[in-house]
């Protein structure tokens, strides 16, 4: 059994999606981070960063923190979703961690959040937006995910892609890409794991 200490949004929902799809137990503990739950010292003994998601393996008698950490922690340990060519799979999930996330989420902030507030942000973060696009556009021409087969890296990059009605896209911009996120948006266990710990709103479908 694990223990999920989660909230719906995109760093959250790799590991919900994640552990649906790895088919495990787990039981949810909500963090409501737009409340502060995440400074409370409870949670802080888990994940000492004060972000979610962080899950206690209670078989295991372990805690860890960081989403591309835990994936790989799943996927280590049950043998799935590494791919057949590991280094290949763990390169693209850190261009989602080092990437993806972080410069979809300064695009959130600016763009989303506080519009007009900061041009030069502004115009930042939606050129890089869009060039993320494009480099996971590019990988995806030729091939159905980002590893040699649907794996963690996947899991990791499509709830931040779920986000694309903040970020400025242009979807005829991106073919590839699309047809990538429709592909995951359809799996049983992305539907389910999008939804933890509560549903927020339905799976965003580009026209």
């Amino acid at each position: 059994m694990i223990d999920l200490y989660t909230w719906p949004t995109p760093n959250g929902r790799k590991v919900s999606i994640a552990l649906e799809e790895f088919a495990l137990d787990y039981e949810v503990i909500a963090v409501d981070i737009t409340q502060g739950d995440q400074h409370e010292q409870k949670f802080l003994e888990i994940s000492p960063n004060g972000k979610i998601p962080a899950i206690v393996d209670r078989d295991a008698d372990r805690t860890l923190m960081e989403s591309g950490a835990i994936l790989v922690y799943l996927a280590e340990t049950h043998d799935r979703f590494l791919g057949d060519d590991r280094w290949q799979t763990l390169e693209w999930l850190m261009l989602q961690m080092g990437g993806v996330g972080p410069m979809l989420g300064q695009a959130h902030h600016f763009l989303h959040f506080n519009p007009g507030k900061a041009p030069y942000a502004e115009e930042r973060y939606a050129a890089e937006a869009k060039r993320l696009y494009t480099v996971l556009d590019t990988r995806l021409r030729d091939r159905e995910y980002l590893s040699d087969s649907y794996s963690i890296a996947d899991m990791a990059t499509w709830p931040w892609i779920s986000r694309y009605e903040w970020q400025g896209i242009n979807w005829e911009d991106h073919p590839h890409l699309m047809r990538w996120y429709l592909t995951i948006a359809e799996l049983p266990a992305v539907r389910r794991g999008y939804d933890v710990p509560k549903f927020v709103n339905a799976i965003p479908l580009p026209p």
